[in-house]
């Protein structure tokens, strides 16, 4: 009974009400403190995965330029190396459905756009673009 008293407990080895609850509100804590960080890195992450993204297709877009010197409007179309085929993008989105893409062309000029898809962590990120002279912008910034 003695080394019962010592240590604060009864001898049936259960934990008290309050125990239990300054456990719960340690937990409330931390997680209240790490989930928005979570967030942040799931929505940098996702957005340098739309970044990779827009230079692979900027990339094609280049590629198609140099077979039928003038650039595809088509994002979604499948690819063929011309300007009348598409960037092979089927559903027009990246590939974690957190952007959708776009582009805008002329025969000598291009400019891609990743927007954020509405109602996901990307909803007002900011667009992501990249253009022929290879300029990236994120909203005002450059990437």
């Amino acid at each position: 009974m003695k080394n019962a008293l010592v240590r604060g407990r009864s001898g049936n080895g259960g934990w008290t009400l309050v125990e239990l609850v300054i456990a719960l509100a340690v937990v409330a804590i931390l997680i209240r403190i790490a989930f928005p960080s979570y967030n942040a890195y799931l929505v940098r992450g996702s957005r340098q995965t739309a970044q990779s993204e827009l230079v692979a297709l900027a990339n094609a877009q280049e590629k198609i330029f140099l077979n039928s010197t003038a650039y595809t409007t088509n994002v979604t179309g499948a690819y063929t190396g011309q300007s009348a085929g598409g960037l092979g993008v089927t559903s027009g989105k990246s590939k974690d459905n957190r952007y959708t893409y776009s582009v805008a062309a002329t025969a000598t000029t291009f400019t891609l756009t990743a927007t954020p898809v509405a109602g996901t962590p990307q909803a007002g990120d900011g667009n992501l673009t990249i253009n022929e002279q290879a300029v990236k912008t994120w909203g005002s910034k450059t990437w």
